[in-house]
Formats: structure tokens, sequence, C-alpha cells
């Protein structure tokens, strides 16, 4: 049986090679687009669900990988970084990640995005992401995300 492929999942998988990564992607049945169905499907606890989130902050989109056990304060994480944070617009979404809602990966991106990484996805010794489509997760851990993301380490809601 072959394993599906799909080209979001490939960049993604390719953007974790270039970081020496190279994590099992896992395809599941069904799409998974939150954070409870996406932690019963695998089976770990939903705070091991590092959503990403894209935003747009001064209208410049924004990535926020959150755990999955709470929801980010828009307000305070905006005036946080210094600027005004509103949800991103499903075109916003795909220009910025080369992706679709519910399965945007940390990386994988045709251009580098700002991002945020919850610092409460540090208390996991495995985080688990989208790769890129809906159906698929991979593992990581908080540092690998730092680092593949470039992103910010900040708590995202007070």
């Amino acid at each position: 049986m072959s394993t599906p492929s799909h080209p979001a999942v490939d960049r993604v998988v390719a953007a974790l090679a270039e970081y020496d990564l190279h994590p099992e992607v896992l395809w599941l049945d069904d799409a998974v687009t939150t954070a409870p169905l996406a932690a019963a499907a695998i089976g770990v606890e939903v705070g091991q669900i590092a959503n990403s989130l894209v935003f747009t902050l001064d209208d410049e989109p924004l990535l926020v990988l959150t755990s999955g056990a709470h929801r980010v304060d828009t307000d305070w994480l905006g005036a946080r970084l210094g600027g005004t944070i509103a949800r991103a617009s499903k075109e916003t979404v795909r220009s910025a990640t080369g992706q679709v809602i519910g399965g945007v990966a940390p990386l994988g991106h045709p251009a580098p995005v700002r991002t945020v990484v919850d610092t409460d996805l540090e208390r996991y010794d495995e985080v688990w992401t989208a790769a890129g489509h809906a159906r698929t997760v991979f593992p990581t851990s908080y540092a690998q995300l730092l680092r593949m993301t470039g992103g910010e380490p900040s708590p995202v809601t007070p």
C-alpha cells in the first residue's frame, strides 16, 4: 500500500529535512481540524496539539503555534507584540502558508512567516502539529518548533 501524497505535505517534509528532521508524517482516516479531534485520533493530551493559527498583526501574516489546551487572547498578545491582531482570511492563510486552514504546518511556506510559539507547549516532551493537510500530523518538540520556525517563544494568554 502506498503512502498518500500531497504537494503541501511534500513541501513540509522537504522543509523538515533542511533541519535534518525526519519525523513520520501520519495520514489519518479523517480530517482533524480541531485540537480535540487531533488529540483523540493520535491518542495524546489535547495540550500536546500545536495548533497552527494564522492571524494578521497590523495586516502582516502572523503564525501562532498554540497549545490545543487553550485559546489565543488576541488583544493581550497583540499588545505584547506591539500591534493589533485580527483573524486572517482563508485567502491570507493560503497565500502566506501555501496551505489551507485546518492543515497549516509550522513550516513549508512560500516565504518565512513571523511566528510565535506558545510557551505552554514546553511542558510536553512531544507535541504534534499539522503537516500541510487536514489529515496529516507529525510529532516534534517545543525546541524543534522554535528552531524550524525561527519563532518567538511567548505566552499567548495572560
